[in-house]
């Protein structure tokens, strides 16, 4: 799959704000850093590694359609060694879940596992 220009942006655009708002509402928001306290026990190993715990996470972003949500577990998930393979057998998952409107979801997520297969690994 080739990404253009355009799907770039939009990834981009996701890592900017996400970046952005994670400061802002780290200053300024309790209920955010209690939401984070809560992700970080969540995604911590346990009896599933975090690699599982991310795919789980990709499926259901999927079923979402949370194009944030794709953006961060598909990256998170290739941090924790999650295979090319796996993450698009995730994607299948959340797509069978979602029926046709996840389907177009798993789209998204295609561009942005192609985004970090590429040259844009250090995002």
């Amino acid at each position: 799959m080739n990404l253009t220009n355009s799907d770039i942006q939009k990834i981009e655009s996701l890592i900017a704000d996400r970046k952005k708002s994670h400061v802002y509402y780290q200053e300024k928001s309790k209920v955010y850093n209690a939401f984070i306290d809560m992700e970080n026990q969540a995604f911590s190993v346990g009896k599933l590694g975090k690699k599982y715990k991310e795919m789980i996470a990709i499926g259901i972003s999927i079923y979402t359609n949370c194009e944030p949500c794709m953006e961060w577990h598909i990256k998170e998930a290739l941090s924790s060694a999650a295979l090319k393979a796996e993450i698009i057998e995730a994607i299948g998952v959340g797509m069978e879940m979602g029926g046709g409107a996840a389907v177009v979801s798993g789209r998204f997520a295609m561009k942005v596992l192609e985004y970090y297969m590429k040259d844009h690994k250090s995002k």
